[in-house]
């Protein structure tokens, strides 16, 4: 029940923190808002890293999990904003919203059982935000050919990173120290992406007028992913990631309220099945 309640919490962070994504996202170069909200967010844990880490109980494998986690959340996020730039909710939401599968194969490749109620609940998750994502407006009207299969394929980038950084993150709080885990996570993510700036050449920068937000940003992903990475020494870990997937949901229920956008029937029949499919995990859980 506590790893559902991280993972929900995470998704409401999220929602936020790409519903801003999305009214930034589209006129600013993506490496300096990456760049930026790691290390908001790096700043933001500072404080709670010296006060809490038991770094005495990092082991060496807690360390390779957590550094690995930090690249592959590096792909995440890249997937993610760079998908978001390129095509509408509808089509990128659906594919993002898929990583709960990938989680649990994770969870039964170390060994825990899923049932096949478990399985359907994950399908039902997986199959409201796609009701909630292909039902909605486009936003960006038609898209063919190239820059359809390139946003498919950063889409599918972000969905492997996401659910291998949670896994891998995990496993690091689990044979070390929550606390230490997410630091050297967050450290070697900003490291890489700050590597990718100077290598690229890209404007190390963010445009003027964008401070706050990329600022914020920072703070909830890094309260997202803290929470995922707590939830690691929980019963049933991967129900965090699994219900953290909601953030896709979530993201259009603040358009819809805060941006007055248009929300169909066929996509509130999409949001009550997510919502049956998370009250299924918390039975089981």
């Amino acid at each position: 029940m506590l790893a559902l309640i991280c993972g929900l919490t995470a998704a409401c962070a999220w929602a936020v923190h790409d519903l801003m994504v999305r009214k930034i996202g589209q006129d600013t170069p993506i490496l300096p808002i990456m760049l930026g909200v790691l290390a908001t967010g790096t700043l933001a844990l500072a404080l709670p890293t010296v006060l809490i880490a038991q770094w005495s109980a990092m082991t060496w494998p807690a360390y390779g999990f957590s550094g690995a986690a930090g690249l592959a959340y590096v792909l995440g996020m890249g997937g993610l904003y760079r998908a978001f730039s390129l095509a509408p909710v509808r089509l990128v939401a659906p594919i993002l919203g898929a990583f709960p599968m990938i989680s649990l194969g994770f969870a039964a490749l170390g060994g825990a059982e899923v049932s096949v109620l478990e399985m359907m609940a994950v399908l039902a998750i997986v199959g409201g935000i796609a009701i909630v994502a292909l039902t909605g407006h486009a936003e960006d009207g038609p898209m063919r050919g190239r820059r359809m299969g390139e946003a498919i394929l950063w889409s599918l980038a972000g969905t492997v990173g996401f659910a291998t950084t949670f896994w891998l993150a995990q496993e690091g709080a689990r044979q070390g120290d929550e606390m230490a885990s997410i630091a050297v996570t967050r450290l070697v993510a900003l490291a890489a992406v700050f590597a990718l700036v100077l290598a690229s050449g890209a404007a190390r920068r963010m445009p003027v007028g964008v401070g706050r937000a990329v600022a914020s940003m920072g703070v909830l992903d890094a309260l997202a992913i803290s929470l995922i990475t707590f939830s690691g020494r929980l019963p049933n870990p991967e129900y965090a990631a699994i219900s953290s997937s909601l953030f896709g949901v979530l993201t259009i229920l603040l358009a819809w309220k805060i941006l007055n956008e248009a929300v169909r029937p066929a996509q509130w029949l999409g949001i009550i099945t997510v919502f049956t499919g998370i009250a299924v995990l918390s039975s089981q859980g």
